[in-house]
C-alpha cells in the first residue's frame, strides 16, 4: 500500500511540475515578437565590438554564445531553418543558389504552395487577424517567404533605411511577429575581414540601429509585452563564410523583455532551427509535425533548462 501511494506521489508531483513548464491554454507568453537579424554576425564580433546596446540586452536578458548554424553555414540555408523550423535536409534550401521555382531537393512536407510550413503560415493560420510583417536588407531574403503571408513587406536600400522603415512599421501597426534583416555587417566581412576594425565598427552600427528599433517599441507601448530576439545567420573567417569552422559556424543569440530572465547563461544547445518555435512558443502556436526546431523555453521566468541536459554526458 505504501508503494502505491509513493507512486502516485511521484506521478502527482511529476503532474505538477508538467503542468508548471506549460503555458496556460490560450494564453500567449507575450502579445508581440520582434527579431531583428544580423547578417554574417559572429559571437566574437559581439563580443569585442562596442555594442552597448546589445550588451545591455544580454545583461538584462537570456544569451547564449554559441549557438549553431545550420550547414552550409551560408545566409539562404541558415536564415530559411530560422523561419522554416528545420535544416536544408528538410527544407531544400542547401545554398543561396536556391530559388522557390527551382528544380532542387524538394521538401520533405510542403504547403499549398509546394514550400516547406513558415512560422509565418502558422501564424496566419492561427491566428488569421494577426498583423506581421518584414523589412529586409539582403534583397534575397524576400524569396524565403510567401509575401502573401505577411501584412508587410518591404526591402530597404541600406541597413539604416531599413531600421528607419522598420521602426516606423512598429509605430504604426504595432505587429504581432515582425522581422528585420540587417545584411552591412556581412558586406563589412566579405570586403574588409571578419573581425578586421571595419567589421567591428560595423557592428557597432546594427547596435545603434537595434537601439533605434528598442526605442520605437517603448514609443508604441508594446516594451512590457515584446519579445526581442538578437540573431544571426553565419559568423566567417577571413573574407568569407559556407564551412564548418568554429568561427563561420558559432553565433550569438539575445531574449530580451519583460517574462525574459535577466542576465541569463543559457545552457542548452541552441541550433539556428529553434528560431521559429522560440516564436511560436511565446505566441501559444502549435508548430508542424515536420520541424525540428524547439523553443528555447530556459530563456523565461518559470521555465527550467531541460531535465535530459546531462544525459549521455555523465
Amino acid at each position: 500500500m505504501k508503494r502505491i501511494l509513493g507512486i502516485c506521489g511521484i506521478l502527482l508531483l511529476g503532474c505538477m511540475k508538467l503542468q508548471a513548464q506549460q503555458l496556460p491554454k490560450g494564453k500567449p507568453l507575450f502579445e508581440h515578437v520582434v527579431i531583428i537579424g544580423i547578417d554574417g554576425f559572429s559571437s566574437e564580433g559581439l563580443m569585442k565590438a562596442d555594442a552597448p546596446v546589445m550588451h545591455k540586452m544580454i545583461a538584462e536578458g537570456a544569451f547564449k554564445y554559441d549557438a549553431r548554424t545550420v550547414l552550409p553555414s551560408s545566409s539562404s540555408s541558415n536564415w530559411s531553418a530560422m523561419i522554416l523550423g528545420a535544416g536544408p535536409e528538410i527544407t531544400g534550401i542547401t545554398s543561396n543558389d536556391w530559388k522557390p521555382d527551382g528544380k532542387g531537393m524538394k521538401p520533405v512536407v510542403v504547403n499549398k504552395v509546394g514550400r516547406s510550413p513558415s512560422i509565418y503560415d502558422i501564424v496566419r493560420q492561427q491566428r488569421p487577424k494577426a498583423e506581421q510583417g518584414v523589412v529586409f536588407h539582403w534583397d534575397d531574403y524576400g524569396r524565403l517567404l510567401q509575401k502573401e503571408m505577411v501584412n508587410h513587406y518591404e526591402h530597404a536600400e541600406t541597413e539604416t533605411e531599413a531600421a528607419v522603415k522598420f521602426s516606423e512599421y512598429i509605430a504604426a501597426k504595432k505587429p504581432v511577429f515582425a522581422l528585420l534583416h540587417l545584411d552591412h555587417v556581412d558586406g563589412a566581412g566579405h570586403k574588409n575581414g571578419h573581425m578586421s576594425a571595419a567589421y567591428l565598427q560595423s557592428i557597432a552600427k546594427a547596435d545603434s540601429l537595434i537601439g533605434m528599433v528598442l526605442k520605437s517599441i517603448e514609443k508604441s507601448g508594446m516594451k512590457d509585452k515584446t519579445l526581442v530576439m538578437i540573431v544571426s545567420d553565419h559568423g566567417g573567417i577571413n573574407k568569407g563564410h559556407g564551412g564548418e569552422s568554429a568561427e563561420e559556424i558559432t553565433i550569438p543569440v539575445i531574449y530580451y523583455g519583460q517574462g525574459v530572465k535577466k542576465g541569463y547563461k543559457i545552457q542548452q544547445p541552441v541550433y539556428q532551427y529553434d528560431v521559429a518555435a522560440t516564436v511560436a512558443f511565446a505566441l501559444n502556436l502549435k508548430v508542424p509535425y515536420s520541424w525540428t526546431s524547439r523553443p528555447v523555453k530556459a530563456a523565461f521566468v518559470g521555465f527550467n533548462e531541460p531535465e535530459n541536459l546531462s544525459v549521455g554526458l555523465e
